[in-house]
């Protein structure tokens, strides 16, 4: 990983900018239409007013007009611009992160003085790019960053797991101070806190819970006297093969830990509502995401009001069960008057849910193609278009995916959901798809990004998994990387531009 200096001179910009033109052959509506993943800028210092583009785009799009990158990136300093593509360009090389990978799990980094090396390029590379901060001040400063450019901030506290009560206790109160932190920022500069239950949760507990629910569908008679009130958490198709056989009932200690586990998620969401924030509970493998369904829906029966839901859940649209369990709990929630939130998702475990799907013989739970996990999130997101177009509910779309980003803006605009409803956010993570979402912001739609925070050695199990999971999704960003360089290039024309006429005014004033 290159470490990339702030005060970048103007001849690394003429390097990039001859790169670019080197680069790709293709012109920018071409690799519109050539990727369908969109990866760029950290947002920072913005102007006071944000230019708006067109609505017409290229090649009759009516939603992106990625034609002006003066637009596009206006809200992006030259240095930032800079940073980004650099750091992007070492990312799209598979060998360099596999490499990073390698060197990063490798027991070099038992050794203090290489480990802190390793650790200060991680920190000015990918850290900086993906990371809004160390802590919830840092992080506040990237949220008005972002506010002043048009974009709302989601903040993600990056503690994936807990392994006790210990840990989820500092993790409740983290997200506690998460919360809190919002009501010194500017009002609905941020929408939402993501939660993770596995850091509320011991996992172990999870597991456990996971196999009594699964059991207990399939098995009428078979009775969980600990179970709330919750929304269905299965199809007929979802994955069963993780409980073989009948798992035993929790015991004393079992319950007590329940007990507390669902007290913290209480005071994390309330703690949430008190500062006007909403909560997104984010998903995870199959193996447990039983269990954190049911603290959703549990929640969401607690806490989401008539007309507007303050607890999100999280649909992953790489399974096959995705659409047909999001139409059986949101009609089991229509029934109850209960207005619901998703949050769409592709999926993060697709090489893990696999390989236990193969080693005990049976089918995988994900999708045996990128098209058909296309086409499942695509159904996912027209559904509840259709839901929220004549109804309560809410959407969040989070998605690097041009061609989705259109279909779905598309959809939203013919029924009138725009930025104002309060009902449809688009996101992506924190240093990718800005192209995009600067795209969809200049469009009239409500944009934000998912801001993980916190130290480098805690939040590099997030970044190793980022890598790992995105490493053809970053080699293939063609678009945003060309779209970069070519305003790095209209800014390095209009610099030397400016500085010839400023030399020509210099001298015609001293002829004169």
């Amino acid at each position: 990983m290159a470490m990339v200096n702030k005060n970048v001179s103007y001849k690394l910009l003429r390097t990039l900018a001859r790169r670019a033109n080197a680069a790709s052959p293709l012109r920018c509506h071409q690799a519109q239409r050539a990727t369908s993943n969109a990866t760029t800028t950290v947002v920072s210092q913005a102007p006071k007013h944000i230019p708006t583009a067109s609505p017409a785009g290229n090649d009759g799009d009516d939603i992106f007009d990625f034609s002006d990158t003066k637009v596009l990136f206006a809200s992006v300093p030259t240095g930032k611009l800079l940073h980004s593509a650099a750091t992007l360009s070492v990312a799209a090389v598979e060998p360099m992160v596999d490499l990073s990978l390698w060197v990063t799990n490798s027991r070099l980094m038992d050794v203090p003085l290489f480990k802190n090396a390793v650790m200060g390029a991680i920190k000015y590379t990918a850290y900086d790019h993906f990371v809004a901060g160390s802590d919830t001040v840092e992080t506040g400063h990237t949220v008005r960053r972002l506010w002043d450019s048009g974009v709302r901030g989601m903040l993600d506290y990056g503690l994936e797991h807990a392994v006790d009560n210990e840990s989820c206790d500092i993790a409740e109160k983290q997200l506690i101070k998460t919360a809190e932190s919002t009501q010194s920022l500017p009002p609905s500069s941020v929408g939402f806190v993501a939660v993770k239950v596995t850091a509320l949760c011991p996992v172990y507990l999870l597991r456990r819970l996971s196999d009594l629910l699964r059991w207990e569908h399939n098995n009428s008679s078979f009775k969980l006297p600990w179970k709330q009130q919750t929304l269905p958490i299965f199809s007929e198709i979802s994955p069963f093969y993780h409980t073989l056989q009948q798992p035993a009932p929790l015991n004393a200690e079992e319950e007590r830990d329940l007990e507390l586990a669902h007290q913290r998620l209480v005071n994390v969401c309330e703690k949430g509502f008190e500062s006007n924030v909403r909560i997104v509970i984010d998903a995870e493998d199959t193996s447990i995401q039983p269990a954190i369904d049911y603290f959703t829906y549990w929640a969401s029966i607690k806490y989401n009001e008539k007309q507007r839901p303050l607890v999100y859940g999280t649909i992953q649209a790489y399974t096959k069960d995705a659409d047909m369990r999001m139409a059986l709990t949101k009609k089991a929630a229509d029934k109850m008057g209960l207005p619901t939130g998703f949050k769409i998702v592709r999926g993060a475990y697709m090489s893990s849910e696999r390989e236990l799907a193969n080693s005990l013989g049976v089918d995988s739970p994900i999708h045996d193609t990128i098209e058909n996990t296309h086409n499942c999130y695509d159904r996912c997101a027209v559904f509840m278009l259709d839901e929220i177009a004549t109804g309560p509910g809410g959407l969040i779309l989070a998605t690097h995916n041009l061609q989705t980003g259109k279909l779905a803006a598309t959809k939203a605009r013919e029924y009138g959901i725009g930025k104002d409803s309060g009902k449809l956010e688009f996101a992506s993570l924190y240093g990718m798809a800005d192209a995009m979402t600067f795209g969809l912001r200049n469009a009239g739609f409500g944009v934000s990004k998912y801001l993980p925070f916190g130290p480098v050695d805690q939040i590099m199990p997030y970044l190793l998994r980022r890598a790992e999971e995105n490493k053809g999704m970053l080699s293939s960003s063609a678009l945003d990387r060309e779209l970069m360089m070519k305003e790095l290039k209209r800014r390095m024309k209009a610099y030397f531009t400016d500085s010839e006429n400023k030399v020509k005014r210099q001298a015609n004033s001293i002829v004169n």
